[in-house]
């Protein structure tokens, strides 16, 4: 078996101290090879987006390994984790998350010009094109409608072509119609780039678009499984 891109080994995660002391995560092993497409299903509290944060570096786990596309994650200092992230990990968050003073084309050029991309805006226009807003390239987060914004959002991770997309509740905050076309866009550049996919929801049906579904209760998993 070759080695997984994701491979996390009894990783705890807790908050407060003494009596006010939350497990959030309670030894989870998780292992996921590249390309795969796994859904993390759980309701509210059950650790899911905790257990993206530190599987992405942007949260530190209190025990345990991480290794992510071969770096052992609990090594590197924070400067160190934002590098390695780059190029390797694209995240989508529910909230969309894109800089209000940018357009969408500067909203997707941003890490590509982190990266030090000779051609990041010619590539930030090819990959808004691929998402369906060749045509709004100039345009700001609050001229583009929710389903808009979530496509520059979707760009923006996957231009840098990262062997890692991390998808927190992508749909949350779209109507149900909507939803539906954000998941078929995702699903299709995860296929054009060979991305390994890691989608948290709650929502049982979502979850089953993925080959994997790796459910979730209190900080533990509860269960591995193939989709059916």
């Amino acid at each position: 078996m070759t080695a997984s891109i994701i491979d996390a080994r009894a990783v705890r995660l807790a908050l407060g101290k003494g009596s006010a002391r939350v497990d959030i995560l309670k030894g989870i092993d998780l292992a996921i090879q590249a390309g795969e497409t796994v859904a993390l299903l759980g309701p509210s509290g059950s650790g899911k987006s905790s257990l993206m944060a530190v599987l992405s570096g942007l949260e530190r786990a209190d025990d345990g390994r991480i290794d992510i596309a071969g770096l052992d994650f609990g090594r590197l200092d924070e400067d160190a984790l934002a590098a390695a992230r780059r190029g390797r990990i694209g995240i989508i968050l529910q909230a969309f998350h894109l800089l209000p003073t940018m357009t969408a084309l500067e909203n997707v050029a941003v890490p590509l010009e982190l990266a030090g991309e000779a051609d990041a805006f010619a590539r930030a226009a090819a990959e808004l094109e691929a998402v369906g807003l060749g045509h709004r390239l100039d345009h700001y987060p609050s001229q583009l409608s929710g389903g808009e914004q979530q496509r520059v959002a979707i760009a923006r991770a996957t231009a840098p072509r990262p062997a890692i997309l991390f998808a927190d509740e992508p749909t949350g905050n779209l109507d149900g119609a909507t939803g539906a076309t954000i998941m078929d866009l995702l699903f299709d550049r995860q296929r054009e780039t060979g991305a390994t996919l890691l989608v948290i929801t709650h929502d049982p049906a979502l979850a089953a678009r993925c080959a994997r579904i790796v459910e979730m209760r209190d900080g533990a998993i509860l269960s591995d499984r193939a989709a059916a």
